[in-house]
């Protein structure tokens, strides 16, 4: 795993020379930093830590796949690295057991490994784990059912109030919404209990 030191007075300067260098972009790096004295009245220094992405992305691979071999199941990959994005799909021989009640293993999974990568790395890009289409099937299903409901609103006059979901699911309902010329969305509550009421717009 390469992971490349470099240390200087000023962060930017150091940061620059250092994917200079290297021969990469910022989007293509995780990066951390810390602060650490030069000597006796030399005051102190920038160290950065730069790790390719494709490094990081290895070992998130590399950590599922310990993991999910102790549950069992045999899996294989197929990843994606845009920017600093990094999407994992996953296939196994028991998808569903992966997957678990309403996608909760799956989450889990995926807050594990930001955890592993945060504690190794100093930090996380985005992570995204997926089994087969699990998550793209999800995220449409819920697309399709907030315009259903919308379109409820839109005839009955009478607000819905949607289950608990995280900031991207609220984010697919509020733009599946916004299609509509007569009802409109609000996300409501605190985490982990935020959620959208779809109501009629003579309410606002």
């Amino acid at each position: 795993m390469a992971v490349h030191k470099f240390s200087g007075k000023e962060y930017e300067t150091v940061l620059n020379d250092g994917l200079n260098e290297l021969g990469m972009s910022l989007n293509e790096v995780l990066v951390t930093s810390t602060e650490v004295k030069a000597g006796l009245f030399k005051g102190t220094n920038v160290e950065v830590t730069i790790t390719p992405l494709t490094d990081v992305l290895e070992y998130a691979k590399e950590f599922l796949s310990d993991t999910i071999q102790n549950m069992g199941l045999e899996v294989r990959f197929e990843t994606q690295l845009r920017e600093d994005q990094m999407k994992i799909k996953m296939y196994s021989n028991d998808n569903p057991l992966l997957i678990g009640h309403a996608g909760k293993n799956l989450a889990a999974l995926q807050t594990v490994v930001r955890a592993v990568i945060k504690n190794k790395f100093g930090k996380t890009p985005y992570i995204s784990l997926d089994v087969e289409n699990y998550k793209d099937k999800q995220l449409m299903y819920l697309e399709k059912t907030a315009k259903r409901i919308a379109r409820e609103v839109s005839e009955t006059k009478i607000a819905v109030e949607l289950d608990n979901m995280n900031s991207y699911e609220r984010l697919i309902v509020h733009n599946a919404v916004a299609e509509f010329n007569d009802v409109y969305t609000v996300s409501v509550g605190e985490e982990p209990n935020r959620h959208v009421i779809i109501k009629p717009k003579e309410e606002q």
